[in-house]
């Protein structure tokens, strides 16, 4: 029998596509003599893992997240998520690190504080399992790296924001007017998710009303 020399591939937006029966995978081989898992093979586990964990932490929290469980979701051995993660802690440290990634890129775009507020709240209603996550430090290695620098990236964003605006807008504390400003938009993206303001908010759309909030605090925004 001759060996294959074909390269796996994968789907759109990296997803991994079923390998052929003549092309078995290392991880797919592994999965089968585990537990009969049928065979994939994943061009990028490390992505489907984090999948897998956010659909988790949306439907259930973070406490019912489990890294044999998520192999199983995956289709791979049970040691496999470890190659990547370690641990169930380093796994919800990647998930915070690349949620603080993501609110800095939006909040890169903001056109002004108000619009900086706005985008945040859209952000937790977009990535609720990031935003649930990122937030519960006693979940995360605090000292993490790329942690670290994703958190300090996202705070300099806002604190950009809340700049730009005239001091007769915000008042002479540019420090004290960003944590106003986070406060605000944290606040509100938190009781929404919670479902805390479906009787204020009703059929309004939330951005909306989060426009009206953020002008009864910033005059000038």
């Amino acid at each position: 029998m001759t060996k294959s020399t074909r390269t796996p591939s994968t789907g759109p937006a990296g997803s991994p596509r079923p390998t052929g029966p003549s092309e078995p995978s290392a991880a797919s081989a592994s999965a089968n003599k585990s537990g009969g898992h049928r065979a994939y093979h994943h061009g990028d586990l490390r992505r489907a893992i984090v999948t897998a964990a956010l659909d988790v932490i949306s439907a259930e929290g973070p406490s019912a997240l489990s890294l044999r469980d998520l192999a199983r979701r995956a289709g791979v051995s049970h040691a496999a998520p470890a190659h990547h993660f370690k641990d169930r802690t380093g796994l919800l440290t990647a998930i915070a690190a690349e949620g603080y990634g993501l609110l800095a890129a939006t909040l890169t775009e903001a056109a002004d504080l108000k619009d900086a507020g706005v985008r945040y709240v859209r952000f937790a209603r977009e990535h609720p399992a990031h935003f649930q996550v990122m937030f519960t430090p006693e979940l995360l290695r605090g000292n993490d790296l790329e942690l670290t620098t994703a958190r300090a990236l996202a705070g300099e964003r806002l604190r950009d924001a809340v700049s730009a605006v005239p001091p007769e807008g915000r008042g002479a504390d540019a420090r004290l007017a960003g944590v106003a400003a986070w406060s605000l938009a944290h606040g509100f993206a938190t009781l929404l998710l919670s479902h805390n303001l479906d009787g204020p908010v009703g059929d309004q759309d939330p951005e909306d009303v989060f426009r009206t909030l953020s002008g009864m605090l910033f005059r000038a925004t």
